[in-house]
């Protein structure tokens, strides 16, 4: 072969040739099974294969992406959950949840540690998944999308509800100021006045004998909830706990179990 014809022969470039070995390598096939989607079969097999996608059908109807019904407020409320527990991890890293440090860390946090935008993203963004929950209810709601055979599916809904109001509310008293104390303060004497767990709530004389009352203010929901009978450091320490662990856990759990309960019931429901 002559220089002429080795000169006009394309050449692969070598950082291709590397690439292209790589991708056919056991380690890349071994990760991810499929290639390249090229048509509708090797895409209904990305879905198939791929962890995080895997929950979600492999084809859905025109309606379901449109914006004038779906309002697309599950997927924001997601979204939201996720922008939040990202910046609550990296949050973890400065704050401290004791009483010589609280209020501390979250001034520093607010002006000094990335110029506060990682605090104010998070404190926005929870805001924000609290409204787009309440309006991916009434979205739900007004297209009877609660309705057979998703009937289950709304109460989950509705747990995710309250895990998210409950999650707002733990959270406000992590600045550990003024306003978290009293906002806190009243939030949990409402709690006393429950029907049947708080000590002067209705139907709490039911539970009382003639000898022993079975609910007092150092045993009803309030001091479950406060870990004392005023709010001290236990009660920052159990809405620390709270608001970064257990109810984040029991909502990323739920969560799936509703998007999972999305496919299986078919799919986001057909307009009225």
């Amino acid at each position: 072969m002559s220089d002429t014809e080795n000169f006009s022969k394309p050449q692969t470039p070598p950082d291709e040739q590397t690439g292209g070995r790589f991708c056919r390598s056991r380690i890349w096939r071994s990760i991810f099974r499929v290639p390249v989607p090229t048509d509708r079969q090797s895409r209904i097999k990305v879905i198939l294969w791929n962890f995080i996608l895997h929950v979600h059908p492999v084809s859905i109807e025109k309606h379901a992406v449109q914006y004038r019904y779906t309002w697309c407020m599950g997927g924001i409320s997601a979204f939201l959950f996720l922008v939040e527990t990202i910046t609550g991890v990296l949050l973890m890293f400065y704050y401290r949840p004791t009483l010589q440090h609280a209020y501390d860390d979250m001034v520093a946090l607010r002006e000094v540690v990335s110029l506060g935008i990682v605090r104010e993203i998070h404190r926005w963004g929870g805001h924000a998944m609290v409204i787009a929950v309440w309006l991916h209810m009434l979205r739900v709601f007004l297209t009877g999308s609660y309705k057979p055979p998703r009937e289950f599916n709304w109460v989950i809904g509705v747990l995710l509800l309250v895990l998210t109001l409950l999650l707002s509310f733990t959270g406000y008293l992590l600045p550990w100021d003024q306003l978290s104390l009293w906002a806190v303060t009243v939030g949990s004497n409402m709690a006393r006045a429950a029907p049947l767990v708080g000590h002067e709530g209705p139907g709490q004389q039911l539970l009382e004998t003639e000898n022993v009352d079975l609910i007092t203010e150092s045993s009803d929901i309030r001091f479950l909830l406060l870990g004392a009978p005023t709010i001290t450091e236990e009660t920052l320490n159990r809405f620390y706990i709270l608001h970064c662990v257990a109810l984040p856990i029991l909502a990323m759990f739920l969560m799936g179990v509703h998007f999972w309960r999305v496919r299986k019931d078919g799919g986001i429901s057909r307009p009225l």
